[in-house]
């Protein structure tokens, strides 16, 4: 019974449109009217709308929505590796592939289909990969609306190689804000980070919570699994929980980097902020037959409510 209630969902609250380039994406919808979008250049969820329509993803208004250049906006998937810390392409090669979907995934438990509009994409290794990055892997990612408008995204990573291997891995997420300068991150404090300003020079944050007033561009380690992300002028927080994911990478531009970037307004940093789960500091290794999971759920609730509760979470689901 439960297994057909997940199909009815999955169809009902489920569509596959293009966008101007002719790619296929996923359109979600819950029943009150909440919605994502999913493209299959990269698995990238490029919008997610709350109840009242309101955009809370930040896309450039010059992102290049052509492959092979990834998207500037969203969430994109950074896979298998994390900005430069390797030999591969920027942030790796996941989100400039074209995903398929995943008509028959591995069973995820229960509570993770029930009630939700989803969908499941895949990625394998392809020749071309295997020559940058000689490993035979399965990536399975689940996105998810929850009836109340909560986005989900679990990543499933399996080695089918004859060997072992490691990456690292991030979900890139842009959030769309009011203004940088009126917004503070809790959760993060007393933690170290890697600064990649100072060639990833390991510091411990002073602040009683981070806020914004010049280029950011850091990797907190072995951080909580509740973040908050508070935006004063609109008076909502982001809750950012996470499994499997202990790094937290945060990055704002600023003015002079926006500039010297062709796929980003000059004045647009403004109007957005990274916060990524991660792993980074620690890559994951895998032995063949191993699989790998990573979770990440992203709501928005009233300020007040957030600042009064974050300090009394404890696990991220």
């Amino acid at each position: 019974m439960g297994h057909s209630a997940a199909v009815w969902d999955y169809r009902a609250a489920t569509e596959i449109t293009k966008d101007w380039n002719g790619i296929d994406q996923i359109v979600l919808r819950t029943p009150r009217g909440a919605s994502a979008r999913v493209s299959l250049h990269g698995a990238q969820v490029t919008s997610w709308r709350n109840e009242q329509g309101e955009e809370l993803l930040f896309t450039s208004s010059k992102a290049i929505f052509k492959a092979p250049k990834a998207i500037r906006g969203g969430i994109p998937i950074c896979f298998p590796q994390f900005g430069n810390c390797g030999s591969l392409e920027l942030h790796g090669f996941a989100r400039n592939r074209m995903w398929a979907i995943d008509d028959n995934p591995p069973p995820l438990p229960a509570n993770d289909s029930s009630r939700k509009s989803f969908v499941d994409l895949i990625l394998k290794s392809s020749e071309e990969d295997m020559k940058c990055w000689p490993h035979s892997f399965e990536f399975r990612l689940r996105v998810s609306l929850t009836t109340d408008g909560d986005l989900n995204l679990i990543s499933r990573v399996r080695n089918i190689n004859g060997k072992p291997f490691s990456f690292s891995f991030a979900y890139h997420t842009y959030l769309l804000v009011s203004d940088i300068s009126e917004i503070r991150i809790e959760g993060l404090e007393t933690l170290d980070y890697l600064d990649n300003l100072f060639q990833k020079e390991r510091f411990t944050e002073q602040g009683d919570a981070i806020t914004f007033e010049s280029e950011m561009d850091r990797v907190y380690l072995s951080s909580p699994n509740v973040i908050a992300v508070l935006d004063h002028e609109r008076k909502r927080t982001f809750v950012i929980r996470k499994e499997g994911l202990p790094d937290v990478a945060v990055w704002n531009p600023w003015e002079k980097k926006s500039k010297s970037m062709v796929d980003f307004g000059d004045e647009e940093y403004k109007q957005m902020l990274c916060v990524d789960g991660a792993v980074i500091e620690k890559p994951v290794s895998l032995k063949p037959g191993e699989e790998w999971t990573g979770r990440l759920r992203l709501s928005v609730v009233p300020s007040s409510f957030c600042s009064e509760r974050l300090g009394l979470e404890t696990s991220g689901f």
